[in-house]
């Protein structure tokens, strides 16, 4: 049976490069292998192996001018998944293809068809795109709340304003709340996201996030070295500051991870910047998504994906600046 297999795993692989060419409207493209080859008539993502010499991004270029007849224009790394097949080991170099010239036209008689997540996917899929699909179902904008600073009745404005402005994932951090606060708060934070058909995960508390029905968990750097399972919800991430908390993070098997800080911030005084090009050296070869953490704004999002990372988490910037009519000074409500 195929498996993902570790990462340490030194056995000899076979080094692919893959193609997730998305267009403007989120589609990505599926190519069907040909007759003559392991698991003909499968759908996979579309690339080839590494030429003797090659780079990933050396043979991604060349494998997409010679099946599909498009140059690349912008690609950016994204994560890299080792896969057991019966016939062979093969690790796979996953780049996000956002621009290309040329009639995107298969040149080796292969179908190809544009796909989206929304829809039913052409079946069968090569088994090592489970993990991929599941990743592509992650925004790029990972936002944290922060009512403890702006109130809730503000928090929850603001919260509104970046739904409809398009924010598709929220991880609830309010350290300071109490476990009956968090609850009826996390419910609310819920409700409004599910309005939008954002997601929610609750930070380090399984049991609120359970009962608040949210769609999953976060954990803290400190959590992944106290469990050994990972916990029991849709969607699951976690925080990770250096190399053995990311293997902790991929071997446990959560869905994502949030490396920082990239830049000096005040949310994270007693930990040393990693700076880009370390944050990209600690992620090479990684298999999960990365949010990026630490001092970051919306206009960091193309040197995060040039970096190898998924999108960015945000803590304040994300918040939109709302202002709230004062209640009457006789309402009982100006306690939130």
């Amino acid at each position: 049976m195929s498996e993902i297999v570790s990462l340490a795993d030194a056995a000899p692989c076979i080094d692919v490069a893959v193609a997730v060419i998305i267009n403007a409207k989120g589609e990505f493209v599926l190519a069907q292998r040909p007759p003559g080859k392991p698991y003909a008539g499968y759908w996979e993502f579309p690339g080839g192996k590494l030429e003797a010499g090659e780079t990933p991004e050396e043979a991604l270029a060349r494998e997409l001018r010679e099946e599909l007849g498009i140059c690349v224009n912008v690609a950016f790394p994204w994560v890299t998944q080792f896969f057991e097949y019966p016939h062979a080991r093969v690790k796979l170099y996953f780049f996000k293809v956002l621009s290309w010239s040329g009639e995107l036209l298969p040149k080796e008689h292969q179908q190809v068809t544009w796909q989206t997540l929304q829809k039913r996917l052409v079946e069968p899929l090569l088994p090592a795109n489970g993990p991929i699909l599941r990743a592509l179902a992650l925004p790029t904008t990972y936002a944290i709340s922060n009512a403890e600073k702006s109130g809730i009745k503000v928090f929850m404005k603001q919260l509104e304003l970046a739904l409809r402005k398009g924010l598709r994932l929220v991880q609830i951090r309010e350290k300071a709340m109490s476990q009956s606060s968090l609850l009826s708060f996390s419910k609310g934070v819920v409700e409004l996201a599910h309005e939008f058909g954002a997601r929610v995960v609750v930070n380090t508390d399984v049991d609120v996030a359970v009962e608040a029905q949210a769609d999953g968990v976060h954990l803290t750097s400190a959590q992944l070295n106290d469990i050994s399972l990972r916990p029991d919800v849709a969607w699951c991430g976690a925080s990770c500051h250096n190399a053995a908390e990311l293997e902790r993070a991929a071997g446990l098997g959560v869905d994502f991870v949030v490396l920082g800080p990239v830049n000096a911030t005040p949310s994270h005084g007693g930990l040393t910047p990693l700076g880009w090009e370390l944050f990209s050296e600690l992620i090479r070869d990684y298999p999960l998504p990365v949010y990026a953490l630490g001092g970051l704004r919306d206009h960091d999002m193309t040197t995060a994906w040039r970096h190898g990372a998924h999108g960015i988490s945000m803590l304040n910037a994300v918040w939109p600046s709302v202002t709230v009519k004062p209640a009457p000074l006789h309402d009982d409500r100006l306690s939130i």
